[in-house]
C-alpha cells in the first residue's frame, strides 16, 4: 500500500481488509502505562501496522490522515504512516502490539461502512469499541508470555493473527447487531404508521415515541426509505384513500376525516399533488373503468 495516498474518511467507517491466508508476522508487544497527566504520544514515522488496545484513560493520537479519541475499552488499529504523533496529553494505559502482512507488503484493502461477513477475511474498523475487552486482554499477555519464554516465531505469528481474528470476529458481531436494530426499528416505524394511518400523525410525535430526537428520527428513516417520512405518510394515507374511494361509496368529507384531515379540501389537495387526480375524478375514473371491464 502507498503511504501517501489520501484516504477520505467524510464521517464513515474505514475498515481494514486482510486476507486470512496471508500470514501476519510478530514484530513486538508490551503494555505502556503513561507516568504522569502530562504524557503525549511521541512523534515518529512508522513502517509496521500497530494495534492499541486503551485499558486505562484516554490515548490521543494522530496519523498523517486524521485524529483519533480512544477511549477505555477501545481500540485503534493503524497502517503505516509517516507521522504519528499525540495530539493532547492525558494518563493513559494501552497495550500495543506492531505486526506486518503478507511479507510485509502492506496490500490490505480498504473499504468503508461495509463490514459483512467474508469467508477468510479479516475486516477491522480502524477505531472501534471492544465488545470483550477482557479477552483481548488475555491473548495479550499470552502473546506477551510467548515471546518472553519462546521466541519463537511461528507461534507468535500464530498468537498474532488470534489477536486480530478475535478484534474482526468482535468488530464484526457489534456491526451486524447495529444493524439488525436499525433494520429492526425501520420495520417498526412502517408498523407504527400503518396502525396509526388514521391518525393526524405528527413526525415530532412518532419520534418521540420512539425515543428520538425528530432530526436523527427524520435522517434515519430516510436513509433507509429513500424518501421522507413525511412523504410515507403522505403516500400511505393516499393509499388508503384510494381504496376507500374505489372500493366503498363513502362520502369524500368522510374519507378525508377517517384519514386525519381538517377538511375535504386539504384532503383533496393532498390526493391531487400525489394522483393528478381530485378524489371526484379517481373514483369516477376508477368506476369506468369498472364498467368497460364488464
Amino acid at each position: 500500500m502507498n503511504i501517501g495516498l489520501t484516504i477520505q474518511f467524510k464521517g464513515a467507517i474505514m475498515i481494514l481488509q486482510f486476507d486470512a491466508a496471508k500470514e501476519f508476522t510478530y514484530h513486538w508487544c508490551g503494555i505502556f502505562t503513561s507516568p504522569n497527566n502530562d504524557w503525549i504520544h511521541i512523534t515518529r514515522s512508522s513502517v509496521d501496522y500497530e494495534l492499541m488496545v486503551v485499558t486505562e484513560g484516554t490515548l490521543y493520537i494522530a496519523d498523517h490522515e486524521k485524529e483519533y479519541t480512544v477511549a477505555k475499552g477501545e481500540y485503534l488499529l493503524t497502517g503505516p504512516t509517516p507521522f504519528q504523533h499525540g495530539t493532547k496529553s492525558s494518563a493513559c494505559s494501552f497495550y500495543w502490539l506492531h505486526f506486518g502482512y503478507n511479507n510485509e507488503l502492506q496490500d490490505h484493502e480498504i473499504t468503508f461502512d461495509k463490514a459483512e461477513y467474508v469467508a477468510g477475511q479479516l475486516q477491522i474498523p480502524v477505531i472501534g469499541t471492544l465488545s470483550s475487552l477482557e479477552r483481548i486482554i488475555i491473548l495479550m499477555k499470552q502473546l506477551q508470555d510467548s515471546d518472553r519464554r519462546y521466541k519463537e516465531a511461528s507461534l507468535n505469528r500464530y498468537l498474532c493473527s488470534a489477536v486480530l481474528s478475535e478484534i474482526s470476529a468482535q468488530s464484526f458481531h457489534r456491526i451486524n447487531k447495529e444493524k439488525q436494530l436499525k433494520e429492526q426499528l425501520f420495520s417498526d416505524i412502517i408498523d407504527y404508521v400503518s396502525w396509526h394511518i388514521q391518525e393526524n400523525l405528527r413526525i415530532t410525535e412518532i419520534a418521540t415515541y420512539f425515543g428520538y430526537n425528530q432530526k436523527y428520527f427524520t435522517t434515519f428513516f430516510k436513509k433507509y426509505a429513500g424518501i421522507t417520512l413525511k412523504q410515507h405518510l403522505l403516500q400511505s394515507k393516499m393509499e388508503l384513500a384510494k381504496s376507500n374511494l374505489s372500493e366503498t361509496t363513502q362520502p369524500i368529507s368522510q374519507i378525508a376525516y377517517s384519514l386525519g384531515f381538517s377538511d375535504a379540501h386539504n384532503f383533496s389537495n393532498a390526493f391531487h399533488k400525489v394522483t393528478d387526480l381530485s378524489p371526484s375524478e379517481y373514483r369516477a375514473s376508477y368506476n369506468k373503468h369498472n364498467v368497460f371491464q364488464k
